[in-house]
């Protein structure tokens, strides 16, 4: 039985996101996992409905879809801020809960604490003296704690210090190999 893996990322909001769904599921089909990309583009006369209906609508068919799922590969690089996106976060934990195998990549190199002090030097703290953590980890300590309790690995992130762009599946597919490796015991 080929294991089914829930791709979570805002990679939806790219402008290709189908496209870029489509090489991320060959990656994983490579690896022998079932990649499952969250789209809308299915979802009938989504453009049509009340604000209050689709955001509803997306969210139970994105919960459904991780229902089915055996893990999830999450992209945590950096959106919008200094830290992975948040309805990422939600996703990765609702797999936590329910102790289904997590694991995660981020296509930046640089530490979560040095992004943080680079955005608030270009957009101070409303509140001064507010701290981040350190301990030199990829983002806040929970997310790379979630991925090494929940997938047994730690999040992958470019070995040789240099971000990627946004949208670069090299350390997706390094993640993607991780977690068939992991899955299979070795």
């Amino acid at each position: 039985m080929m294991i089914s893996a829930y791709l979570a990322g805002p990679d939806v909001f790219l402008p290709n996101a189908p496209d870029h769904a489509r090489r991320k599921v060959e990656i994983c089909a490579r690896h022998g996992i079932a990649g499952q990309a969250p789209l809308n583009d299915a979802i009938p006369d989504l453009a049509a409905m009340p604000h209050a209906d689709a955001w509803l609508t997306i969210f139970r068919k994105d919960v459904a879809m991780m229902e089915a799922c055996d893990i999830i590969i999450a992209n945590l690089t950096p959106f919008r801020g200094p830290s992975a996106d948040a309805g990422t976060l939600i996703e990765v934990g609702w797999f936590l809960g329910r102790g289904k195998p997590v694991f995660g990549y981020s296509n930046a190199a640089q530490p979560f604490a040095l992004r943080s002090r680079l955005q608030t030097a270009a957009l101070p703290d409303p509140i001064p003296g507010l701290a981040v953590e350190g301990f030199g980890l990829p983002d806040n300590l929970m997310i790379p704690g979630a991925l090494l309790d929940g997938g047994g690995h730690p999040m992958v992130v470019p070995e040789d210090g240099s971000d990627r762009a946004f949208d670069a599946l090299d350390i997706f597919e390094r993640c993607v190999e991780v977690a068939a490796m992991r899955l299979r015991g070795r």
